[in-house]
């Protein structure tokens, strides 16, 4: 699913193709492509719900922004998920304000969606910049991500 995630992100977000994409064509696309279908629908359904996660309404994330959740004390399937490293990864994110607590918890909700036995920290990194493109008001997060996937020398932060 993450491979079929990664193939739209980088094929029609980078391409600036039509966002508006009929989803039987789209799943052609990816069939042609090589995917398989019920990969397809789980990749397709992991966006919509990122796309929900946009709306107020329907996120309870964007309701507390304003620092309710500053302390993040992750479950048990979230460290099993998320290594040492990727905590740390999004704690740095936040301390440089590429994130907020609510995008934090975006971006988290999307990775527990992933069902995939492996899960790293360039896994988690293309997370962050396909939730972040999706948040209105977040270009310059969004940007400065960008530049940290495609500039940050692999090895640890200090």
């Amino acid at each position: 699913m993450f491979d079929i995630l990664m193939y739209l992100f980088e094929n029609l977000v980078n391409n600036q193709a039509e966002m508006q994409v009929d989803q039987d064509e789209l799943t052609d696309e990816l069939i042609r492509a090589g995917f398989h279908h019920d990969e397809i629908f789980k990749a397709l359904a992991w966006l919509e719900k990122l796309c929900d996660l946009q709306s107020t309404d329907k996120n309870p994330y964007l309701t507390n922004v304003n620092g309710v959740f500053n302390n993040r004390i992750y479950s048990f399937d979230e460290q099993v998920k998320l290594d040492i490293e990727c905590r740390g990864f999004l704690v740095f994110l936040e301390q440089i304000n590429v994130l907020c607590s609510a995008t934090r918890e975006m971006v988290i909700d999307r990775v527990m969606e992933i069902e995939s036995p492996e899960f790293c920290l360039v896994d988690l990194k293309w997370v962050v910049l396909m939730v972040l493109f999706n948040v209105p008001g977040k270009e310059s997060a969004y940007e400065q991500m960008e530049e940290l996937i495609f500039e940050m020398p692999e090895g640890l932060l200090h």
